[in-house]
């Protein structure tokens, strides 16, 4: 892999703990205010164009595996 691969990586894996970490914190408290914003600011990069050049796999997905496995 190059060092362009690794950061792509490393960024994907990031934005996914971070989401991982949210939903359990939304699951202990819903009404924390920082998790909902983190959720929804993960969400939307998932969903984005940049998202999109850095993975092969959909935002969609991603989405739907990590709820799945917090679940």
């Amino acid at each position: 892999m190059n060092p362009y691969e690794n950061l792509a990586n490393a960024i994907i894996v990031q934005a996914a703990n971070d989401y991982r970490k949210a939903l359990r914190d939304l699951e202990t408290n819903p009404k924390y205010e920082t998790a909902q914003h983190t959720v929804k600011e993960v969400e939307r990069f998932f969903r984005s164009d940049w998202c999109a050049e850095l993975s092969s796999v959909s935002g969609e997905t991603l989405i739907r595996m990590l709820k799945a496995e917090v679940a």
